[in-house]
């Protein structure tokens, strides 16, 4: 277990505080629990970010969520596991976050998303995706520590 590298959220507090507000309105938007937190979760698969799964994957299972479509997460594509829009909400993700991976023309991810969520879902959501983005790149930077819980 790794310890943290310096105490980020009292150094900087009104920037953590600013970043939590934005979760708070996220979380209550119109896309659910159940969609922001596959993404969130998939997202922090994708950088890496071991703090973040953790979490994650815990909120996913107080909201009720399978531990099979869980662990098939980094799968999603080859599993059948998921409804198409979680499918095109995951796809999203992943563009907005392997953008070096992604240079050419987004427009058949997003056409395939307009047919999934409506204009407003698709702005909570990508607002949903460089949040987490940003928290990833936080937790990672900072060595956020997964601490040694027990899991429902």
């Amino acid at each position: 277990m790794t310890s943290p590298r310096l105490p980020w959220t009292e150094i900087a507090p009104k920037a953590y505080q600013a970043m939590a507000a934005v979760g708070a309105t996220t979380a209550g938007s119109s896309l659910g629990p159940i969609l922001i937190e596959l993404v969130k979760t998939r997202v922090s698969q994708l950088n890496g970010c071991a703090f973040c799964v953790d979490m994650h994957v815990r909120d996913l299972r107080k909201h009720g969520e399978r531990w099979q479509r869980i662990n098939s997460l980094v799968t999603w594509r080859e599993a059948g596991l998921y409804s198409e829009r979680e499918r095109a909400a995951l796809n999203w993700a992943e563009s907005l976050t392997r953008l070096v991976d992604h240079h050419g023309s987004r427009d058949a991810d997003f056409a395939l998303l307009q047919t999934q969520l409506s204009d407003q879902e698709i702005v909570e959501l990508c607002w949903t995706i460089a949040q987490i983005n940003a928290w990833n790149r936080m937790a990672v930077g900072m060595h956020a520590p997964v601490a040694h819980k027990e899991i429902a």
